[in-house]
């Protein structure tokens, strides 16, 4: 865990040397968990946001997209549940002065006992060799079967004590699994209570005369309180979708873990509109979807694991987080849910207004299901950094450190180099600049020996890089240089646009 960390540090480090994401008003000390993405982030999140909108809006004829304003009516959020009941258990170490959620102390708590798992399937799986079964050694070992009792047991009772609002009993299932603080070491706890997570703020010309609203903690209900507008002017029939991407704001008791958990991040989600008694169709059809697109950045499938929920949240009958193992370990990248009618149903009680669809089909009248599908930009955009930042040691003893982002997510598609900046070479890679910019995204780069600059290249991911030298002034050829194998091969000029159209697709 302490490399993994080490390997963490120099993933924001390498954030920001290289314009991927800077603290927030870092020249005032920052703000706690909040950032902003630099020239390369921003293309590297636009590109993110692009591939995940053609998946789902492009190339399904029965999902169409919105852009739902922050601002909503204050109702909104009584309806959806958030003014009652959005908020996290809190507790405080009273020798650190450090505050946590104490849902995730006791969830890291059941992570380590899950580690000690794997670690004992792992040792049994080297001393038995071919011969294994994984299956039945986690069935009969004692030491394994001890620490799933343990997991079950907690969690089963923290389940209970958080349903029955019994924050005593969380504070006594902390003390009683001995749980520290990881700064202090010691376990002198205050009690647990509750801290909601909306941010609010006031609409008026004057504090007195000013209503309350909130910024939205999440982009779902900008959708449910739009079902009809989308529904009747797009002429949707069931089952439809409808797609948004957009900032959500949350109040974290403990924001931190770089731009995993921020108090300001974006989210990519989809509601799917189905008829009763469907939904676990499309539940287990849009769990198929997602984790094949996740698959489909080229991360190895092992990288993603799927988190069953056992405590469900109130709206749900059913969900799964597609989890990534991230170097602060495996941690919740999307999640999938079905969402029974509660959204629309709600919104129908509160606003007064009817909100039901007319299935000819049928020939009657009912609120629709509901599954969503929900992934945070934030994240997406950490675990494609994570898994690309590699640092490789040379054939001539030199290093390198290299992203290797999917290309078709890459901030910029071609370096664009002339080999000296004179004779005549700046020009003719201004042509080629000129030629490319349309299509790809391209930078040109004069400065520094052309090594430098494939290694500054390297480090934002660029996935291929043009050379111009006096040969180029000669046949119009040039090199381009792959940067995964780092081979170079001449090829006519011409040919740059197709060569980088393909690495783009094969991703």
């Amino acid at each position: 865990m302490a490399q993994n960390e080490e390997v963490f540090k120099k993933i924001i480090s390498h954030a920001k040397e290289y314009g991927f994401v800077f603290p927030s008003s870092e020249i005032y000390d920052g703000l706690s968990a909040v950032y902003d993405y630099g020239q390369n982030g921003v293309e590297l999140k636009n590109n993110i946001k692009q591939y995940w909108w053609k998946a789902m809006v492009q190339y399904h004829e029965n999902i169409v997209g919105l852009d739902a304003a922050i601002f909503m009516h204050p109702a909104t959020w009584k309806a959806s549940g958030h003014v009652d009941a959005f908020s996290d258990p809190l507790i405080d170490n009273k020798d650190s002065k450090k505050r946590y959620r104490a849902d995730v102390l006791i969830e890291d708590q059941l992570a380590k006992w899950e580690d000690k798992i794997d670690k004992e399937v792992e040792k049994a799986a080297k001393r038995f060799g071919e011969t294994f079964d994984k299956e039945q050694f986690i069935n009969t070992n004692a030491r394994v079967l001890e620490y799933r009792e343990k997991i079950e047991t907690a969690s089963a009772r923290f389940n209970k004590a958080m349903a029955g609002e019994d924050l005593a009993d969380v504070k006594k299932l902390i003390e009683e699994l001995e749980i520290v603080c990881p700064v202090s070491g010691s376990r002198n706890w205050t009690d647990v209570r509750q801290f909601n997570l909306m941010f609010s703020t006031q609409m008026g010309s004057v504090s007195e005369d000013s209503n309350t609203l909130y910024l939205r903690p999440e982009t779902a209900q900008g959708i449910f309180v739009n079902y009809l507008n989308v529904q009747k002017t797009g002429r949707m029939k069931i089952p439809f979708g409808i797609a948004q991407i957009g900032k959500a704001f949350r109040n974290e008791i403990v924001a931190r873990q770089f731009i995993f958990r921020m108090r300001e991040f974006e989210q990519m989600e989809m509601q799917f509109f189905v008829r009763p008694g469907t939904e676990m169709e499309w539940f287990e059809y849009w769990k198929d979807q997602r984790i094949k697109w996740h698959h489909s950045l080229g991360i190895p499938a092992s990288k993603y694991r799927w988190h069953k929920h056992e405590k469900l949240a109130h709206y749900a009958n059913a969900a799964v987080d597609i989890e990534f193992e991230f170097p602060i370990g495996f941690k919740e990248l999307e999640g999938i849910h079905s969402r029974t009618d509660f959204d629309l149903s709600s919104h129908q009680k509160f606003s007064g207004k009817k909100i039901t669809y007319f299935d000819s089909e049928l020939n009657e009248n009912y609120v629709p299901f509901v599954i969503e599908t929900s992934i945070g930009l934030d994240r997406t955009f950490l675990a494609i950094l994570s898994h690309a930042y590699t640092e490789e040691k040379l054939e001539d003893g030199s290093e390198r450190v290299v992203l290797r982002i999917p290309p078709v997510l890459a901030p910029v598609k071609c370096g664009v180099l002339p080999l000296i900046a004179k004779d005549g070479l700046p020009e003719k890679a201004r042509e080629i600049m000129d030629s490319l910019k349309f299509d790809f995204m391209c930078q040109y780069e004069e400065k520094d020996s052309i090594g430098r600059r494939y290694r500054r290249h390297d480090a934002i991911g660029t996935p291929y890089c043009i050379t111009i030298d006096h040969q180029t002034l000669e046949d119009n050829t040039v090199t381009i240089r792959d940067r995964d194998t780092m081979l170079q091969e001449r090829i006519p000029m011409e040919r740059i646009s197709e060569m980088i159209s393909a690495k783009i697709k094969a991703v």
